[in-house]
């Protein structure tokens, strides 16, 4: 990206986000760093349909685009008709994803400027192609802001990465606690869903466990995530007075919200987990196939778990090994004993 100039005092920059609530969520780190850069900037991000209300909740987002293609899909006729409506509006482009097909509607809508890493030979869809030294660009955050820095900038690995900080509704918690049945006691979040797959989801035993000895000692329990997790939030919620099973009940707008509202949350490595960590409440993190070097929670409010057995982090979806110990033996007393001493902090 070129330096500030006179021609580049008020550019109108257009970010391709990603296709996860997590990584669209550390996006907001690059948003922060390019109206830092560029204060008089105009900030579009085209993204999938389902983040533009995470996305309002960014005060550096001025536009948003929705290209509602499903996960997999090419879909030819609906990138070109919002490449058509784009023409002429932006200086540059920044491609989060690696893929080729992330690229075509910069370079359909003919954006002069289109950054983003080299992968899937995206030579002429993309005209300013970087290399991608994971050595150096060793978190996922990393990689998305070092795309809003100059060249040789972003290549030495030695710059800020803001925190991304969501603005939440004061009075939606208060709607919401009463639409919902919640009480006013101090809240724990609980997050069991993982999209990656198994080998992230802290067993659900666990997460029962852990919600009877919070409820015993006067916590409210949330449960929350899509309607993907609405079984698992059954099963941890089944027959427990204080335990509430929001799964598939909320937008996640709301979810913005009611994670604000909580003291603390429990989650795996998931994109709820970022979230959590954007409205500032504790976080309590679990980690088995994944890495917290790669994409921990983006504050100092959090507590990692992780046993570092010698299998991982595998990075895979299911466990090679087939028994999932990273999780399994990570006890949920030791959950609650961090709980316990920050509410006593």
């Amino acid at each position: 990206m070129a330096d500030d100039n006179a021609t580049d005092a008020a550019p109108r920059l257009l970010v391709v986000g990603p296709s996860w609530v997590g990584d669209m969520v550390m996006a907001q780190s690059l948003f922060m760093t390019l109206k830092a850069r560029y204060p008089e900037a105009y900030l579009g991000v085209l993204a999938p349909g389902w983040s533009l209300p995470i996305l309002a909740r960014m005060p550096e987002v001025d536009e948003t685009i929705a290209l509602d293609v499903k996960h997999g899909e090419f879909g030819w006729a609906t990138r070109r008709g919002v490449a058509r409506t784009l023409k002429g509006r932006f200086d540059r482009a920044i491609v989060l994803p690696r893929s080729w097909k992330s690229a075509l509607v910069p370079f359909l809508a003919r954006i002069p400027e289109r950054v983003g890493f080299h992968g899937e030979q995206r030579y002429g869809v993309l005209n300013a192609r970087r290399q991608l030294d994971k050595s150096v660009l060793n978190q996922t955050v990393k990689r998305f802001v070092s795309l809003g820095l100059p060249e040789d900038e972003a290549q030495a690995g030695d710059f800020a990465i803001p925190t991304p900080r969501l603005e939440v509704n004061v009075d939606e918690q208060h709607r919401l606690r009463g639409t919902l049945g919640l009480s006013d006691r101090p809240a724990i979040g609980m997050m069991p869903g993982a999209e990656f797959g198994p080998s992230k989801q802290w067993p659900l035993a666990h997460f029962r466990t852990l919600a009877e000895r919070l409820v015993a000692e006067g916590f409210e329990v949330r449960v929350l995530g899509g309607p993907k997790d609405a079984d698992a939030g059954e099963t941890i919620s089944q027959g427990l007075d204080g335990v509430h099973n929001l799964c598939g009940r909320t937008k996640l707008t709301e979810v913005v919200d009611l994670l604000a509202d909580c003291q603390q949350v429990v989650t795996n490595d998931s994109g709820l987990m970022h979230v959590a960590a954007a409205v500032d409440t504790r976080v309590q993190a679990i980690y088995g196939s994944s890495s917290p070097a790669y994409t921990p929670p983006l504050t100092e409010n959090a507590e990692i778990h992780d046993l570092y057995l010698s299998c991982s982090p595998c990075f895979a979806r299911d466990c090679p090994l087939g028994h999932t110990n990273c999780l399994r033996h990570l006890e949920p007393a030791r959950l609650l004993a961090s709980i316990r001493h920050a509410a006593l902090s």
